[in-house]
């Protein structure tokens, strides 16, 4: 009912809203723009100065609201504002996920997992095999996949395809996959400031680049894909995904891959 009343508010004034993305709120003029992002009953505001104050004046007239100045954080997201750009990172977020799983002492590494072997057989990643044990519900496999996925698809793409390689075990997970589990935490725990930094230069220049590694997963004789796309340098949308379909060369693999960013970009 609050979302309803909101909307129908922000609609008189003149704002649209795309059903597909219907938390956002996006109003041009000659002016300039704002753009509103809403969470529950906070909102955050995106725009030039003049329609800003606009905004925040016409919400003011009918909600009672108090103005929190820039964001700083916001759903695990930390925002830093600098001169020459915004730094976005997740360190409270990785520090509490390290805390929760115990590995907050844990020696830190360089790598996000330890390199795959090409033996089929010896593959750390390798499916659970009939004489191995899998692991119980003392062990929070899927608890620690969750955190790591949010993580992955807010600001760190260094660890997109380490997540979705363990998260494909989520159902049957050995000692192996659990220690891949650790591997990447104590990855975390040696990079925990890291994150993406927005310049607030204009050069307006959107770059997208794909690739695919054949046989990514021999087991299942499947490819992976993987995208980023840059804007002005700055990483703005990724992806490492396990292909639905089995690419019957590289060259198939790669056309795939160049498919499945080519929708993102769309």
């Amino acid at each position: 009912m609050w979302y309803n009343r909101l909307s129908e508010y922000l609609l008189k004034e003149g704002y649209v809203n795309n059903p597909i993305c219907p938390c956002i709120f996006i109003k041009k003029s000659e002016t300039g723009f704002a753009i509103i992002a809403v969470y529950v009953d906070d909102l955050n505001l995106v725009g030039t100065p003049e329609e800003l104050t606009r905004t925040t004046n016409y919400l003011k007239k009918e909600f009672e609201m108090k103005d929190l100045g820039k964001t700083k954080f916001c759903l695990g997201l930390q925002i830093e504002h600098f001169p020459n750009g915004v730094l976005v990172h997740q360190s409270t977020y990785i520090k509490k996920v390290l805390k929760r799983f115990y590995m907050d002492k844990a020696h830190p590494l360089s790598s996000p997992m330890v390199i795959r072997s090409l033996d089929v057989k010896k593959d750390s990643f390798r499916p659970c095999e009939k004489d191995e044990e899998l692991l119980g519900p003392e062990v929070p496999y899927l608890s620690v996949i969750g955190a790591l996925m949010y993580l992955a698809n807010c600001t760190r793409p260094d660890i997109a395809f380490s997540v979705n390689l363990l998260a494909r075990y989520s159902s049957a997970p050995t000692r192996r996959h659990w220690n891949g589990i650790k591997h990447l935490l104590r990855y975390l725990r040696g990079t925990t400031d890291m994150g993406l930094f927005y310049s607030r230069e204009s050069k307006q220049q959107l770059l997208g680049y794909a690739d695919a590694r054949y046989l990514s997963d021999p087991h299942k004789g499947r490819s992976q894909t993987g995208y980023v796309f840059n804007c002005n340098g700055i990483t703005i949308s990724w992806r490492s995904v396990k292909q639905t379909m089995v690419a019957t060369s590289s060259n198939h693999s790669e056309i795939l891959a160049i498919h499945e960013a080519s929708r993102e970009c769309i």
